[in-house]
């Protein structure tokens, strides 16, 4: 079974976070969850690069990475990850979205509010008790 390892950005404005909704997805597990936005880690690259690399790519927004957070290993059906979650800031909400269907900025106390997806629940869980 194959096996990822990926990062996530909790970018927090304005003491709002950053939700964003996956879109059409192979695994229907994944279809429509929402997630802190981020991706794999390539060969050789630091997390915090591909942090960087990849919240340019899906949604064109400057970062500050600046801290981890959580590390989380999750299970899905067809794949496992090691997803470790780090605390960035942005000072703009202009965001693109290229690869998300919704974007939410939401207070930490509204973050239940969403069906997150596997990977990501233990991450509210975590900023809900700090």
């Amino acid at each position: 079974m194959k096996h990822y390892k990926v990062v996530a950005a909790v970018i927090v404005h304005n003491d709002e976070i950053l939700c964003v909704q996956k879109g059409e997805n192979p695994y229907t597990y994944l279809r429509y969850k929402f997630e802190f936005p981020g991706g794999k880690v390539e060969w050789n690259e630091r997390e915090e690069d591909a942090l960087r690399r990849e919240i340019a790519e899906e949604l064109l927004l400057p970062i500050v990475v600046d801290h981890k957070i959580a590390v989380v290993h999750h299970q899905y059906p067809d794949f496992s990850i090691t997803l470790t979650a780090y605390h960035c800031y942005t000072s703009t909400r202009a965001l693109t979205l290229t690869e998300h269907i919704n974007a939410f900025w939401l207070p930490k106390d509204k973050l239940e509010t969403l069906d997150w997806a596997g990977a990501d629940q233990p991450i509210v869980k975590c900023l809900l008790t700090t």
